[in-house]
Parts: structure tokens; sequence; C-alpha cells
């Protein structure tokens, strides 16, 4: 005879969760009659006492009794068999319980961590992937995917299978698919929606309450006085949130030092002078900005802040330090703004010096400029979602430059662009961690184009370009060589002769040529020869490590597939430039 015990409360278990055990008494029980035993609902209270209650069935058949049903059996003499298993049976209920409770885990988990690494947590993925295109009708053409029906993703193969998949000729040529997909859609805006002065003030009204609309006259460098409130004897960095290294400790304390002797009294306040910097070399990254900034910061009339990049502008104001941790505290314009106050102070005693001089003399006869470097700002929007109350599957409603020109419509910028292809590669092995190869590189680039390709089937080039949750889940930062994009939307605010745009490959052969027009362009005065050979003839900062050349370079297959995909963007490039070698096709 199988009896079968329950192991929870039928009142704490949901549909789906019974856990029955099966066991056998080892002897006969007294005969019973038809009698001894009834069915009733399951919604009979069941007995509280599992020694003596009554055993539970689950009854499928057509009777009376429904669906589910509670067969009560009357028992003889039983309680001492019921001790005896009484153990046992509490272990095995705890054991089944906890391996559920393991199950559920591991499934939801596993779940999270795959969203987690798209990037899908964060924002909800305003596109589909596109339908898989099939290697075995090349010729088929590819059409978009209908927002009425999801298409499943196309997954791509693992590291171990690199070899024997990704290279595989048939895999290469879907993916060649996937980018002939892509370049059928590329289409260029001509203009986009301006954003009001009143509308950026709204949405970070502290900033232009700070940074006032007009700058101390006679100065070539954005500059003011803002009134100092604050304990004349307290640190007035103490509160700032950036983090600075070891070096840039030692200027915190000069500064600390001279700050007190840099206020000025005037009508009975405290003053102190604030700048903001001339110009900014706002991209792109891997293209040489680093060594462009090392140059720079040699020429007697420029200066930097404190750090290099403050990422101000695309996230630190955000309250962004990386965006794999989320949004903090957000960095005050006061933070930003204490990164150029020894540039500030230098200002303010040449203005000393200067007001002390003779009429004759000229005024001045130094006029220092101060610079900034975030490779990010040209690209970098991705912080929309975090403020916007607009859903993610529109653009961003106001860009870097929105704000940078509502404060220095005057501002000058420096762009540095390289092949895309080669950015790209650069780009990779620079972040790319551990386990680098051409191979890993190759499957990268082919998720990246499959996901790119899924959001162009349902939007515009420029909303995948600046959609965060496209960008946050591939693999490598492949929109960033799409150069025209962020180009055409600075060009709708600035004008054409406040951005000076250089190749990377004409600077590494003719370094004397570029920083000449980068000196020109920045109006700054002229160099001995000493000087000009210091700056020009140093050797270049920040490349490839060994480690990486070790590497060697990409697959022939992956360049052709980038320099396909690439190419219709870098011919509007030269187009809107006026300049064929931004096609990067030549040796």
């Amino acid at each position: 005879m199988v009896y079968l015990k329950p192991l929870l409360k039928l009142e704490n278990l949901s549909p789906g969760m019974f856990f029955f055990c099966f066991t056998f008494n080892g002897e006969r029980p007294a005969a019973m009659t038809p009698m001894d035993y009834k069915y009733s609902l399951l919604t009979a209270a069941p007995s509280d006492d599992y020694g003596q209650g009554p055993v539970l069935l689950l009854h499928t058949d057509a009777s009376p009794g429904g669906l589910f049903g509670v067969l009560e059996v009357r028992r003889g003499d039983v309680a001492a068999w019921h001790r005896s298993a009484l153990g046992f049976l509490n272990r095995l209920k705890v054991c089944s319980f906890m391996c559920f409770l393991t199950v559920t885990f591991l499934v939801t988990a596993s779940y999270m961590l795959l969203a987690d690494r798209k990037g899908l947590l964060l924002t909800p993925p305003p596109y589909r992937f596109g339908s898989p295109v099939s290697p075995a009708s090349p010729a088929s053409p590819v059409s978009p995917v209908s927002p009425a029906s999801p298409a499943s993703p196309v997954s791509p193969a693992s590291p171990a299978a690199l070899d024997f998949n990704l290279s595989a000729s048939r895999d290469l040529a879907h993916v060649r698919l996937v980018v002939k997909s892509i370049v059928a859609r590329v289409a260029f805006q001509s203009s986009r929606r301006l954003p009001e002065r009143k509308a950026l003030v709204s949405s970070e009204p502290h900033m232009f309450s700070v940074i006032p609309r007009k700058f101390l006259p006679g100065l070539k460098n954005p500059c003011w006085y803002e009134e100092y409130t604050g304990n004349i004897t307290s640190d007035p960095y103490g509160n700032n949130k950036y983090e600075f290294s070891k070096r840039f400790r030692t200027l915190l304390k000069f500064l600390r030092n001279s700050f007190r002797e840099h206020l000025f009294h005037w009508d009975g306040k405290l003053y102190r002078t604030r700048c903001l910097p001339y110009f900014y070399i706002i991209g792109q990254p891997k293209c040489g900005t680093t060594d462009l900034y090392d140059r720079l910061k040699m020429h007697p009339d420029v200066r930097f802040g404190i750090s290099k990049e403050p990422h101000w502008w695309t996230r630190k104001r955000f309250g962004i330090v990386r965006l794999k941790d989320g949004v903090h505290d957000r960095f005050p314009v006061e933070d930003y703004l204490d990164l150029f106050d020894l540039s500030a102070f230098q200002i303010q005693d040449q203005l000393s010096a200067n007001a002390s001089r003779a009429r004759d003399l000229p005024y001045p006869e130094r006029h220092i400029i101060i610079g900034e470097a975030s490779a990010s700002t040209m690209w970098d929007n991705k912080a929309w979602t975090y403020y916007s109350d607009n859903s993610t599957t529109e653009e961003p409603p106001y860009l870097n430059q929105d704000f940078i020109h509502a404060l220095q419509p005057d501002a000058r910028l420096i762009v540095i662009f390289r092949d895309p292809v080669e950015r790209l590669y650069s780009d990779y092995l620079y972040f790319g961690g551990t386990n680098k190869s051409a191979e890993d590189f190759h499957e990268k680039v082919s998720e990246s184009l499959q996901l790119f390709d899924g959001c162009v089937a349902m939007t515009t080039i420029r909303s995948c370009v600046y959609n965060s949750t496209l960008n946050n889940g591939m693999p490598i930062r492949m929109p960033v060589g799409l150069y025209v994009v962020f180009l055409l939307d600075w060009l709708t605010i600035f004008h054409r002769d406040q951005l000076l745009v250089l190749r990377l490959e004409d600077h590494a052969l003719n370094r004397k040529y570029t920083m000449k027009r980068v000196f020109d362009f920045l109006h700054l005065g002229p160099l001995t020869e000493q000087q000009e050979a210091e700056i020009t003839q140093s050797p270049a900062s920040n490349t490839r490590k060994e480690a990486n050349r070790n590497l060697g370079p990409m697959l022939a297959s992956t360049r052709d597939l980038l320099q396909d995909f690439y190419k219709p963007f870098n011919q509007k490039l030269a187009q809107v430039l006026h300049n064929n070698s931004f096609l990067w096709d030549g040796p």
C-alpha cells in the first residue's frame, strides 16, 4: 500500500507547488471497507495534527469531487509508524523546499545578469533586433522589421567557436548582409530643432545663475568676478567632488595657500576671479587628443585645468562618474570652475601687473587662455536618459553643445579624427580588458553590427547613435566613429569657423604643420624657434602599449566589414568638410 504524506499545509501552497512523499509501510494495513473512506473538496479545512490527520491525494478524474480532491482515510493504529518516519519526513521537507528556492534564485539571477550585460536594466530598449538574414539566400532583399511583430535576436557565436563559425564564409556572408542592410538605410537630417534658451535655463537653473552672460572686458579668456560668501578661514576646495591624484593634490595645496591672497575687496564685499575655458578639445577618443593636449600645454600662453578630462559637460554634472555605477550626487558647476582656479589666479596676476604699467606699454603683452580636453564632449550624451522626462524612444532634447553655446557663444572647438576603422580597433585594445585578440574583436564587431541593424530597422540613424540602451549594450564603441552625425549637430549651433577639424594621420606625419594650424586657430602669440622645436619634436603621447602591439592587426574580414559600414558616413564627412582626405580610402 502506498501512503501519500503532505509536506506543506494546503492553505500555504500556490497552484503547482505540491510536494508528496511516497512511502511503504512494509506490511499490508488492515482491510478497509468502501465506507471507510470518503471524498471531500479541497476547500475542507485540513487537520493541524499531521500525525493523525488525513492523507492527501490529488484526484483528477471526472468524479463529483472536482479536479482536486482529498482522500480521507480512516486509519487503524499507525501512530507508531508515523513517529518513526517523522524525522525523515521533516528533513525531506526542508531539503525539498530549499532546492525549490535555490533553483528559483539561479533562474532569476541568470535573467538579471543577462539583462545587465546588455544594459537593459537601466532603460527599456527602444528597438528590436533585426530578423536574421539567411546566408543561404544572399540575393534576397532585407526588409525592415515590423513593429507589430517582434523579431528573434541573432545570437553571436561563442568565443570558443570563433575559428569555425565567425570566420566561416556562411557566417561572414550573413554579417555582410547586415552591413548592407544598415547602409541601405543611411540618411542624414539637414537640421535639428534647437532648444530655446529659457528651456536650457529651466533644466540647469543653478549653472546659469553662477555663470554670467558677459565676461570681463580686455581679456581674451572668458572670466568674471564672483562674490565670495564662504568662510575665509575654511578650505575652499574641501567639498569638491573631483578625485585628485597625488600630483594634483600638491596643486590643491598651493591653491589653498594662495586662495586668500587672491581675494580682493570691493564695495565692502569679497570677490574671487572665475574663468571658463577659452577652447575645448572635444573629441574624438583614441584619435590623438592626449598628444595634442600635451603639446598645447607647452605653449607659454596656454593653460589647462587641474584635470585633463573633467568630463563635466557629459557626465559629472549629472552625477555620473562611471556609467556602470549609476547616478550619484551631481557635481555643481563650482566644482568644475575650481579646476581652473590656478589659471584664473595667473590671469588675475597678469591683470594687476598690466594695470600698474605705463600707458605706452602694450596691454597685455601676453593673453593667457585656458583649455579643456575631455574627449567625450563631442559625442557622449548618454546621460540625457537620466534627467529627461521624455521616452527613451526619442532623441535627446538637449545636447552638450547647447549649454556650451548658451554660456559661451564664442567658444573655440578643436576636433581630431582618425580612420574610424583604426580608431575602433585602438579603442578595443585600450578598453577591451583581458583576453583580447583579433578573433574576439571580430566577434564583438559582428555582434555590434547586428545590434545597430536592429535599431536602424525601427528608427533613424541619428536616434540610434544617441540611443543610450543601444550604446550600453554594444561590446565595443562603434557609433563613436560615426563622426559626421555628431559634427552636423555641432554645426547647427556653432559657426563653421569656430571648429578646427584635424586628422590624426596628418598630425603623425607633420606635427609642425598641424600645431601651426592649432596656434593660428587659437590666435596665439609667436614662438621662438627653440619653443617651436620643443613642442613639435617631443615624442608622441599615449601610444599603443607593447602588449597590444604584439596582438597584431585586425582580421582582414573584420576590416572589410567595418570599411563598408563606415564608408557612407565618411563620404558625408568629406562632403561637409570639403576635404576628400576624410574618406580614408587612400594609402
